[in-house]
């Protein structure tokens, strides 16, 4: 069971990220702004973050860039999971340090997929 954050200020999707990972045995949980999810990620220092890239306070991407520029959490797996769809979007998140981009609408059994490789990918190193 890993423990992960998931950062999404659209409620509906959140839930439906949070239920499909909770379903595949993983800790989850769920903040609506990029400031919150920031301040629990430093307090409990999950396995691993969702972000969006468009949320309230912080973007997805300011909070992936605090994040690869501390100590503590630059390790952290990252999955933008975002409305973004060009390829620049995909590029710039990569290029900040985001591990993986999944683009909205997303099938929930994908993403437990790619969570679950990213999780893998860091048990390995």
């Amino acid at each position: 069971m890993a423990r992960i954050i998931i950062a999404d200020d659209d409620e509906i999707v959140g839930e439906i990220a949070r239920d499909a990972l909770i379903a595949a045995g993983h800790g989850v949980g769920l903040l609506p702004d990029g400031k919150s999810a920031l301040a629990v990620i430093k307090a409990k220092r999950p396995d691993l973050v969702i972000l969006d890239c468009n949320m309230p306070e912080l973007s997805g991407l300011l909070v992936l860039r605090e994040m690869r520029k501390s100590l503590d959490l630059f390790n952290i797996p990252v999955m933008i999971l975002t409305g973004r769809t060009s390829e620049q979007d995909v590029e710039l998140a990569l290029y900040q340090g985001a591990n993986d981009y999944l683009k909205k609408p997303f099938d929930p059994d994908e993403l437990v997929f790619r969570v679950e490789e990213l999780l893998a990918g860091r048990k390995r190193t």
